[in-house]
């Protein structure tokens, strides 16, 4: 599996390209700020036609390239329903705070073609079988994407419910800190420790490790109901 990844934007939201290898189609995952020239270079380096863009949850960081990279090409974009409101109006998933460094006015719209993601759906896109995790918890929307092959192993793209080190933020608009537990429990906790994971924002990491050494994952495991803050 060809695997691209690249932060974009002021807040540094990873963007990733999937390919069953070079020349091939590719799937597109976050295209955040300034996301369009470096995905350009990358389907032109390695010979890719994308057919689909997967959002891991709305926040704008992750989204705001949608519409540009879905209508330039002509391919759908993918996004939990709980989230789709996010796409037009990307200030109903932001802080008071930051939503006046906009001005309050941050202007986006959908893509031409949306498609509903749902938990347990399996995507069958450029070659690649996809598993859809829904994970409520950072934004009502949320999921994970997981997919991997027999000659590379899993992997699991997290967005912003997983970290090397640390969790999703729960004190935005949508989230909700015991859906977040409760997803962690269920479906991060529950994969292989070999996973690897490619989550929205800083380095890569893999299950295991953060089994062993996430403060939150560390803390559920030991007492599954004690209440904790995520940054």
């Amino acid at each position: 599996m060809l695997v691209i990844g690249f932060p974009t934007g002021a807040l540094q939201a990873n963007c990733f390209v999937l390919a069953a290898g070079e020349g091939e189609p590719c799937v597109i995952i976050d295209p955040g700020q300034d996301a369009v020239e470096p995905i350009e270079q990358a389907l032109r380096k390695h010979r890719l036609a994308p057919v689909a863009v997967l959002l891991t949850h709305g926040h704008f960081d992750h989204t705001f390239s949608v519409t540009p990279v879905c209508d330039g090409n002509d391919i759908p974009a993918y996004i939990h329903p709980d989230d789709v409101e996010m796409l037009a109006d990307p200030l109903k998933g932001i802080s008071r705070e930051s939503a006046a460094f906009f001005g309050g006015n941050l202007e986006m719209r959908e893509p031409s073609e949306v498609r509903s993601l749902a938990d347990g759906t399996e995507l069958d896109l450029a070659g690649l079988r996809i598993t859809v995790d829904h994970t409520p918890g950072h934004t009502g929307g949320s999921v994970m994407f997981r997919s991997g092959v027999q000659e590379g192993g899993r992997l699991v793209i997290s967005g912003d419910t997983l970290f090397a080190g640390s969790i999703g933020r729960t004190d935005l608009p949508g989230g909700d800190h015991s859906r977040m537990l409760s997803s962690l429990q269920n479906k991060v906790l529950t994969l292989p420790d070999d996973t690897v994971v490619l989550p929205g924002h800083g380095p890569t990491t893999t299950i295991g490790r953060e089994r062993a050494t996430n403060p939150y994952l560390l803390q559920l495991q030991d007492a599954p109901a004690a209440p904790h803050r995520g940054l």
